[in-house]
């Protein structure tokens, strides 16, 4: 009976949250929150008012949202824009309630995906694309974790694994996305490195700095993608090179490898090379080897293909790709880029324009655009 009564008020709850102010999106999620309360609470205590009900809690969830959103910004903008190197400095509750929400109940998937949605600030579409699940199968998975949680105690902190695979995530979204968190992630993970003594930890940790060292250089002064081979080096941030190459060699040397120093090292080798055609590529395949042993990823098997094709020629990236599902996020640029290489312009130039049209940001959208308008300029001559 509750069901049926929810399914037919949450158009009407959600479209008066709107009506307040509250944007489509926003809405939906608050709305999902109450719903996810009614279903613990109306059993033993149905409200006289349903939709009124419906409406204050959701009015309460959007709240507490936005107070939550408002506290991570303001941590944000208190973090330096260049994460200061060593041990994490001040600590907050962020990284205790990233552990908290990384339940024993939950399955790692499913903890994952609730911690970014309620303390990393990231969206369900956000997820979604990280997760390379639809968004609608994001928005159950972590409806059904709420419902999960609601009734248990958060004194049984979660595994370490877990809480890296969401800073992780959040770094990704951070660097390569709208919402800017990549600082916030450092700031985390160092505290946990500064904590607990992890391989797999000081492996993201020096992941995320040797990534975030090329962060200047990523974009022109009109901010467009700058792709890796024609960066300007001179504008990468040596110092955090240096600590992400130092954490590096100390996790390695534990002999424990983990997907997360796999990754380093990768990072490592691009940040070695002073010019791009001095990068190690047949060293980078591989380590990419090494990470699709540990993670079977089809992600990196999709950068080994381009890894593969800068080493060994186009054709054998070719190859390498072939076997991969053409719906990967990506997919369709990496065989443009190969395809360019062995000299299939008019196929390249396709495959861009088809890139370009799934792009997950505005700014990879018109770098393919153009790099697809590039090719057919020169075929038109």
């Amino acid at each position: 009976m509750e069901e049926a009564v929810l399914r037919t008020l949450t158009p009407a709850v959600i479209g008066i949250l709107v009506r307040r102010g509250v944007d489509f999106a926003t809405a939906e999620d608050a709305v999902q929150d109450a719903l996810v309360e009614a279903v613990r609470v109306w059993p033993t205590d149905p409200p006289r008012d349903p939709k009124g009900w419906l409406v204050a809690v959701a009015w309460r969830k959007f709240l507490d949202a936005a107070r939550a959103d408002t506290s991570r910004r303001r941590r944000e903008a208190l973090a330096q824009v260049e994460p200061a190197p060593g041990p994490g400095g001040e600590v907050d509750d962020t990284l205790a309630l990233y552990f908290l929400c990384a339940h024993p109940s939950l399955t790692s998937a499913s903890a994952v995906a609730l911690t970014l949605r309620a303390v990393g600030g990231l969206t369900t579409r956000q997820i979604a694309q990280a997760y390379l699940v639809p968004e609608p199968t994001m928005a159950q998975r972590i409806s059904r974790a709420k419902r999960t949680v609601s009734g248990v105690r958060f004194d049984q902190p979660g595994d370490v694994a877990t809480v890296l695979r969401v800073l992780y995530l959040v770094f990704n979204e951070g660097y390569s996305g709208d919402v800017d968190l990549a600082a916030e992630a450092i700031r985390l993970t160092r505290q946990l490195a500064a904590r607990i003594r992890h391989e797999e930890v000081a492996g993201l940790l020096a992941l995320m700095l040797l990534h975030h060292a090329r962060r200047a250089a990523r974009t022109d002064a009109d901010g467009r993608l700058v792709p890796l081979a024609q960066q300007d080096r001179s504008r990468w941030d040596t110092r955090l090179i240096a600590e992400g190459v130092h954490l590096l060699q100390s996790a390695l040397a534990r002999d424990r490898l983990g997907e997360y120093q796999a990754q380093a090292a990768i990072a490592a080798l691009h940040a070695d090379a002073r010019t791009a055609e001095e990068t190690d590529w047949v060293q980078i395949v591989g380590w990419y080897d090494e990470l699709v042993r540990l993670t079977d990823s089809p992600v990196a098997r999709l950068n080994r293909a381009v890894a593969v094709g800068e080493a060994d020629g186009a054709r054998a990236g070719l190859a390498a790709l072939a076997g991969l599902d053409p719906a990967l996020p990506r997919y369709d640029a990496v065989a443009a880029h190969l395809h360019e290489r062995d000299g299939a312009l008019a196929t390249a130039a396709q495959l861009y324009a088809k890139a370009a049209r799934s792009a997950p940001s505005l700014p990879e959208r018109d770098h393919l655009t153009r790099q697809a308008a590039r090719l057919n300029a020169q075929l038109s001559r």
